[in-house]
């Protein structure tokens, strides 16, 4: 049985998936389908906490998932604009875990995670899936990857 550690940038599958299809995604779907005979060393969701209910409830769904939620504090700049990125976070959890897996699997679309990607299969031979949204997700993530799961229909609630 594959041993699979998940990676879960919540804000970038919010945003994009809201973005292309004015949907949410479905983390229910999403699971069943990433973890089928499989054995989940690791599942982390990043987030950013602003402590309000509806938040605190779609966390605590995460949880009773599977997910470990990691969460950053929500930061306003004087300038309007809002600060809440995992970036480092999630490379520092994906290389400690690529040692004890098979597969590393990313939701995100950001691209700035291509190196990453390109360092754990080279370092640790894991397989490496992203799933993202067609069209905002950097194509050099995809090329990244070994695996490029599209968010469609079957993942959106």
């Amino acid at each position: 049985m594959e041993k699979v550690a998940i990676f879960v940038d919540v804000q970038n599958i919010y945003y994009t998936t809201r973005q292309s299809y004015q949907r949410h995604f479905d983390y229910n779907a999403f699971w069943a389908l990433a973890t089928a005979n499989r054995k989940v060393v690791a599942a982390f969701a990043y987030a950013i906490g602003k402590g309000d209910s509806k938040q605190l409830g779609f966390q605590q769904i995460l949880r009773n998932i599977g997910f470990e939620v990691k969460l950053k504090p929500y930061i306003q700049r004087s300038d309007g604009s809002a600060k809440g990125d995992w970036d480092v976070g999630i490379t520092l959890d994906v290389i400690e875990y690529a040692a004890r897996c098979d597969v590393i699997t990313l939701l995100s679309g950001d691209g700035d995670f291509d190196l990453l990607l390109d360092k754990v299969r080279s370092t640790y031979h894991v397989t490496t899936e992203v799933y993202g949204v067609p069209g905002l997700t950097a194509p050099s993530l995809i090329n990244a990857a070994d695996r490029f799961i599209a968010i469609d229909d079957k993942l959106l609630l």
